[in-house]
């Protein structure tokens, strides 16, 4: 039987040398020169940090622009709120990957919704969808490729 998973899932190796071209773009720039800004990449997600609040928007803009040139979706970023230390803004982003448990039984209410002769099963952080014919998959990636969620889908492990 036909089958294919759906993830959301980010390369942090792509991840890695985004936040290293944000970087040499920050020391580049004339406007942030003898400013102390910095982008940081750790185990938990991406700290930016600048002076100003329109300067960290900037610092904001780089990094979606550096994601955009390596393929990565800037949905995967989650701002979890901006915090003052001293004379520094700093904002943290994290990184998001898998499919959580709500968005999952939405996109399986959206394949039932869309009567389409397929099956949908959650299977931890991804979704399994199975049917009879191959068709009838395609008709559901459509379906979800048409659909505006908040997190980057990816279609893999097709099976015929």
């Amino acid at each position: 039987m036909p089958s294919f998973d759906i993830v959301s899932e980010i390369d942090m190796h792509e991840v890695t040398n985004a936040v290293d071209q944000a970087k040499r773009e920050l020391g580049n720039r004339w406007d942030f020169k003898n400013v102390e800004a910095d982008i940081e990449l750790d185990d938990k997600g991406i700290t930016i940090s600048a002076e100003q609040e329109f300067q960290l928007e900037q610092l904001m803009d780089m990094l979606r622009m550096a994601f955009a040139k390596r393929n990565i979706d800037s949905r995967a970023l989650s701002e979890d709120g901006e915090s003052k230390a001293g004379k520094l803004v700093k904002q943290h982003l994290q990184l998001k990957q898998g499919i959580e448990t709500d968005m999952a039984k939405k996109i399986v209410k959206m394949i039932k919704d869309g009567k389409l002769k397929v099956q949908a099963s959650i299977e931890g952080d991804k979704v399994r969808v199975k049917g009879k014919k191959r068709d009838d998959l395609q008709t559901a990636i459509a379906l979800l490729k048409e659909a505006e969620l908040d997190i980057p889908l990816q279609f893999n492990n097709f099976r015929d």
